[in-house]
């Protein structure tokens, strides 16, 4: 069954980490270059003082850029999630959401830097946002990507 942007922004919603987290992913677009996820704060969200729980809004941001970034590049890389940072900045309550966007221009930008099997580290921000636009934290991500080493062998 191939994997399209509905089903997995359903199934990301519905894994139990996220279901559990409080974590909704809304929306993949069809063209893998943009995503948009939720954090419903609530009971079981929340840290001691009523807010959004820090880890909570860092498990809302782990894995987009790189699934982005992967399925933009295809079977022939190999891409995963290394570090995130993330700088809190204003209580999170209600719900936050998450703006990933991966541009196919980066995309080729890293295709080119990792021709040849060359190991490339790329840094992606985004940042959380309540419901009344501000924004409750700045977040990084660094994404690994390597030409997968069977095709770079074909190409020798």
């Amino acid at each position: 069954m191939r994997v399209t942007p509905r089903r997995l922004a359903i199934g990301m919603s519905l894994w139990i980490p996220n279901l559990f987290s409080g974590i909704r992913i809304r929306r993949f677009s069809d063209d893998w270059t943009h995503a948009t996820v939720e954090l419903h704060v609530n009971v079981l969200t929340r840290n001691y003082v009523k807010t959004a729980f820090g880890g909570s809004m860092s498990a809302m941001t782990d894995p987009y850029f790189f699934m982005l970034v992967m399925h933009q590049l295809g079977r022939d890389y190999v891409v995963w999630d290394t570090r995130g940072e993330i700088e809190f900045l204003k209580p999170g309550r209600g719900v936050l959401t998450a703006e990933f966007e991966v541009s196919p221009e980066k995309v080729a930008e890293i295709r080119e830097r990792a021709r040849g099997g060359a190991k490339v580290l790329e840094w992606f921000e985004t940042v959380i946002t309540d419901r009344e636009g501000d924004v409750v934290a700045k977040v990084r991500r660094e994404v690994y990507i390597r030409e997968k080493k069977r095709v770079t062998a074909t190409r020798s």
